[in-house]
């Protein structure tokens, strides 16, 4: 039998793409990392997938494990390999409402779960643009953030179990439903964030929270980020912590946005150099029930606080919905950032971190660094500034990979001066290798290879991506 025939007898022939089939699956959602994969296999459940890797695994044959294919980095890039979609693992095992917990598989789209538990008035509170295609097992293997990481943490901290294929086709159950479990090493979190490099996750457990009951949802112009990291904690002090997002676009992106979706339109007369928008969110009925005049106290408690800012000069203007509909428009317009972003040219895509109180020292500091290497580089930044998460891309203005080398690094050097991070929310893929190789402590390089190693030692899973290989 041929290899393929021998891979449809595990998944059935209709579950084996290969030649012009696989053209759905050949680059991911920037069209920046093409591949021909040598076939593109669908299973329907862990049993299949674990058939595929001990198959794979005698054989020696490269598998990459694929979701949604929203990532920004390469991590899904085939050549040659087997692709792992996980499209058809998409059921919800479980929704637990009164353990708050959801059990599901790898391929179940993020905006799938958000139904599901809505229906039940709970709330799964992983939420970013791309939550429509974006696969659970997808997020959990880049350790996805979001915008609502200021208040219920990445998706690392969702997680309570996993449900893992090894490199040899063995299917390791750490399905826990445990918030404590102290017997041994934490594996689970391993396998979080690895992308795919270290085994297959094909099912999970995940928290829920309430639904909230009501959002107060506001666009302010703030006259620095000083003034705006004011505002947070001035808000998180009144509301006990109820800030769910807290996202910054700053001058370059409003003009974007501007002359890009005019459609969307300006929350003020002016472009300010800080746009902030806010979002609180609440369950408690002194929080959200409506007063007698039908005003939502949450909403007032953003008025109060953003009024007296107003009159301090620390805010400068400021809109708050007043309905879903002007909610969501507020929210159109931040996220809007990616089809912006991509439609500009030639770009140097970047994702950091940094300490909060340093974000505004690092943004003058990159202008200046920036300008000296690409006087006519144009950039496109915005940033979920509560969490100090700041996406940037920089069109240099020319398709020239040497200047683009010098640009990340000119970036990365400011980053590691005010201790930050090369890499915030998007992994590492393969556009970051080399960041991984220049930045990432030389030790812990070491010690991962010898995790890899250890899970994977015919180095078939997803190879090429995360860790770079060492030199010596």
């Amino acid at each position: 039998m041929t290899l393929i025939e021998r891979l449809a007898e595990i998944v059935g022939p209709a579950n084996v793409l290969t030649g012009a089939d696989t053209a759905p699956y050949r680059d991911d959602w920037t069209g920046r990392y093409w591949s021909e994969p040598r076939a593109v296999l669908r299973p329907a459940t862990t049993a299949e997938v674990a058939a595929i890797l001990r198959l794979a695994s005698v054989e020696a044959l490269p598998v990459v494990p694929a979701g949604g294919r929203t990532g920004l980095t390469g991590g899904t890039e085939a050549e040659g390999a087997l692709m792992l979609s996980l499209e058809r693992m998409n059921r919800i095992r479980a929704i637990r409402p009164e353990a708050r917990t959801a059990v599901v598989e790898a391929g179940v789209i993020l905006s799938t779960l958000h139904d599901a538990t809505a229906a039940l008035d709970l709330y799964f509170p992983l939420w970013f643009g791309a939550r429509g295609s974006a696969t659970i097992g997808g997020a959990l293997s880049t350790n996805a953030g979001g915008s609502n990481v200021l208040r219920y943490g990445s998706t690392r901290a969702l997680c309570l179990g996993l449900e893992v294929v090894l490199a040899d086709g063995r299917v390791m159950d750490l399905m826990s439903e445990l918030h404590k479990d102290n017997s041994g090493y934490d594996l689970k979190d391993l396998f979080i964030g690895a992308e795919g490099t270290l085994g297959v996750i094909t099912a999970a457990v995940m928290k829920l929270v309430p639904a909230p009951r009501a959002h107060a949802t506001a666009m302010l112009a703030a006259p620095s980020l000083t003034a705006a990291l004011a505002l947070l904690n001035r808000l998180q002090h009144a509301t006990g912590g109820l800030v769910e997002a807290f996202e910054f676009m700053p001058r370059d992106y409003m003009e974007q946005l501007r002359d890009r979706r005019p459609d969307l339109g300006q929350p003020f007369a002016e472009i300010h150099d800080v746009t902030i928008l806010v979002e609180l969110g609440a369950t408690a009925p002194r929080d959200t029930d409506p007063g007698p005049d039908g005003s939502v106290p949450l909403t007032g408690l953003l008025e109060e606080t953003l009024g007296a800012m107003l009159e301090e000069g620390l805010v400068l203007d400021a809109v708050i919905a007043t309905s879903e509909a002007q909610r969501a428009a507020i929210w159109a317009r931040r996220e809007a950032a990616a089809e912006i972003a991509t439609g500009v040219g030639h770009a140097v895509d970047l994702d950091v971190a940094l300490p909060l109180d340093r974000v505004e020292t690092f943004l003058a500091r990159l202008q200046d660094g920036l300008h000296a290497l690409a006087p006519c580089a144009v950039t496109n930044t915005v940033g979920h500034l509560g969490d100090g998460n700041i996406h940037l891309a920089i069109f240099p203005g020319r398709e020239d990979a040497a200047l683009d080398d010098r640009i990340t690094e000119a970036v990365e050097d400011i980053v590691a001066d005010l201790g930050g991070s090369f890499s915030a929310e998007h992994g590492i893929g393969r556009s970051k290798l080399g960041s991984m190789r220049r930045r990432k402590d030389p030790v812990a390089l070491d010690m991962m290879r010898a995790v890899k190693a250890a899970f994977d030692p015919k180095g078939i899973l997803n190879p090429g991506k995360t860790v770079p290989e060492s030199r010596a």
